[in-house]
């Protein structure tokens, strides 16, 4: 099954959930996302992912000097977006409890 679309829905959740214990700059959570099991995530996806929610102002991002390359931007969740991680957890195993129910009735 192609998870790509599933992915998709659900990569806000992931990102938070990512960042919910430490600060993270791009490839890095990247990396953790895909330590995580989610090795179908794309780097593009999730850059764009950090953007929208930095926009949204569920994140804070800072800059941090780097001796071996380009300067790295790291990325912080912040109360709000506790809050929206929180929210969306929620309604994350609200869902995965139907679904799992509809499943159940399809093997029976």
């Amino acid at each position: 099954m192609d998870t790509s679309q599933l992915l998709k829905g659900v990569l806000d959740l992931a990102v938070l959930a990512v960042l919910r214990k430490d600060d993270g700059y791009g490839y890095d959570v990247v990396r953790r996302l895909r330590a995580g099991g989610l090795n179908d995530v794309g780097d593009a996806s999730v850059y764009g992912t950090l953007r929208r929610l930095y926009n949204a102002g569920l994140l804070t991002s800072y800059v941090v000097p780097s001796e071996e390359g380009p300067h790295r931007k790291y990325y912080s969740i912040n109360e709000t977006g506790r809050a929206r991680l929180a929210e969306s957890r929620e309604t994350w195993r609200s869902f995965a409890s139907t679904l799992d129910g509809l499943l159940e009735e399809v093997a029976a």
